[in-house]
């Protein structure tokens, strides 16, 4: 794989990103892509480990190996081909994953992974140059018809593979445009819609129906949609955010991330104008979380112009290095800094809020006091307050980035009967079946709020059980990294 002695040659090499500075007066995307000779390079340094880790870490199982080493050696297409075969959309994660399977490349024990990340974009962006990304509707068609709900990465991965099945797929979103957490809750600075706009294109290419403006919950119903269909696949993601219950939540100048970001978005794609509530210019910003919706607020509060922002984490900081119990290849918890942290902002950890404190019904101060990480009468590790260290922080706008409960699943339950687990969430089986007959749900609304990779994967292993029970028999859409490479 690659060059044998490659990761001793060479030394691992980020992709270039516009300066600072630049990038903070647009919201076009700030990473370039890598130079041809570079690529191979960092292609070539995947080793051959023997046993490769990056598949596990990888809930695509993306062949990782096969298409470093096609890079390196120049054969593009291959690279391509292979990729495709267990990823309906690297583009996406190419931009947006944090890469768990980076997390788990053998040489993240003692030295910097592969770029693989990064690679999955350079692949599948030399592919839509070189056109080699096609449509390629089904050969024949089966008859059923799928309701797909959701056009996020879950509900858009299932209906990509439900599709190319042969049956027909509808795909609903309540939004006026397809594309779901991908067009409205990133921000164009991290994934410009255009990309999203090109892949949609191909999919409705390929026969796939979309109707937007749609909330099945008020029209037509979900029952009533089920009764339509051969079958029915829930993709509506877990949206709900999580809010603060603190005295003086009722000021205003508090938002919830989702709000703050999708309106900027609508900003940014010229459909509507920016509300004063949603504008950080020159105003004092508090992020509460730590995360990475907390960082997109951060990034979105810069750009706007914020005379101030503070992103704060309720927990301690993270150490620089693995701690003993947190052996490779688990997810590493270590300290990291984003792109919209390397762009500017102060940033806060270990500090709880109390209470907000306002004027006029205008949010003006935000109390916290500080916490430090102990150990709990049950041995646990607990957070404890620090004595007098209370402090208040002027704050202008206050976005609320503190994770989200789950989806609105209270009508899904009434008219659809589908079981719900004690969180809220909704409950399936290892083939993603619901309770309710011919019910399927993929992605965030089952799994809860994660990564956008586990969604694609989730959405993909879906349509292989829907499409089991369309042809009461075993699916021929391929499981989870197995080649079927489109062409």
């Amino acid at each position: 794989m690659g060059k044998t002695t490659g990761f001793q040659e060479w030394k691992h090499v980020p992709a270039p990103k516009r300066e600072k500075s630049e990038r903070l007066k647009d919201w076009r995307e700030f990473t370039h892509p890598l130079p041809a000779d570079e690529a191979k390079r960092q292609a070539g340094r995947c080793m051959d480990c023997g046993v490769p880790f990056c598949h596990q870490g990888c809930p695509l199982g993306n062949p990782i190996p096969e298409f470093n080493d096609a890079v390196y050696r120049g054969k593009w297409k291959e690279a391509f081909l292979a990729l495709s075969g267990t990823h309906n959309f690297p583009e996406f994660t190419g931009r947006l994953c944090p890469a768990p399977c980076e997390a788990a490349c053998v040489l993240s024990i003692d030295q910097d992974p592969i770029t693989i990340e990064q690679m999955e974009k350079e692949i599948i962006e030399r592919a839509f140059a070189e056109g080699w990304v096609k449509a390629h509707p089904p050969a024949h068609r089966t008859g059923k018809r799928v309701a797909v709900v959701g056009s996020g990465p879950a509900g858009l991965a299932a209906a990509a593979q439900l599709n190319q099945a042969g049956h027909h797929v509808t795909v609903f979103e309540r939004d006026d445009r397809p594309g779901g957490m991908l067009r409205y809750g990133i921000p164009d600075f991290k994934l410009e819609k255009s990309v999203i706009d090109r892949r949609l294109k191909l999919l409705e290419e390929e026969g796939i129906e979309f109707r937007c403006g749609v909330d099945v919950s008020r029209e037509p119903g979900w029952r009533a949609l089920r009764e339509q269909y051969d079958a029915l696949v829930l993709a509506v993601g877990a949206q709900r955010g999580k809010d603060l219950t603190v005295p003086g939540r009722e000021l205003s100048g508090v938002v919830m991330a989702m709000d703050y970001l999708t309106h900027q978005n609508r900003v940014v794609a010229g459909l509507t104008s920016l509300e004063p509530r949603f504008n950080a210019a020159g105003k004092r910003v508090i992020i509460l979380g730590g995360g990475d919706t907390g960082s997109d607020c951060l990034g979105t509060a810069l750009r706007q112009g914020a005379a101030h922002v503070m992103q704060v984490s309720y927990a301690p900081p993270p150490p620089a290095v693995r701690a003993l119990n947190n052996p490779w290849p688990r997810w590493p918890l270590v300290f990291r800094t984003s792109s919209s942290q390397e762009e500017g902002g102060q940033r806060e950890f270990g500090l709880v809020t109390q209470r907000l404190e306002g004027q006029d019904g205008q949010l003006k101060a935000l109390h916290s006091v500080k916490v430090e990480l102990t150990t709990g009468t049950d041995g646990k590790p607990a957070l404890a307050e620090i004595p007098g260290s209370q402090t208040a922080h002027p704050v202008d706008l206050l976005v609320l980035a503190i994770g989200f409960t789950g989806p609105d699943s209270h009508t899904l339950s009434e008219e659809l009967g589908v079981k719900l687990t004690p969180r809220g969430t909704v409950q399936v089986d290892s083939h993603f079946a619901t309770s309710a007959e011919g019910v399927f749900c993929a992605g965030d609304a089952s799994r809860g709020a994660s990564l956008i990779v586990w969604a694609f994967a989730d959405g993909r292993e879906t349509a292989r059980s829907v499409d089991a029970y369309l042809s009461r028999s075993t699916s021929a859409l391929p499981t989870r990294g197995k080649d079927c490479a489109v062409g």
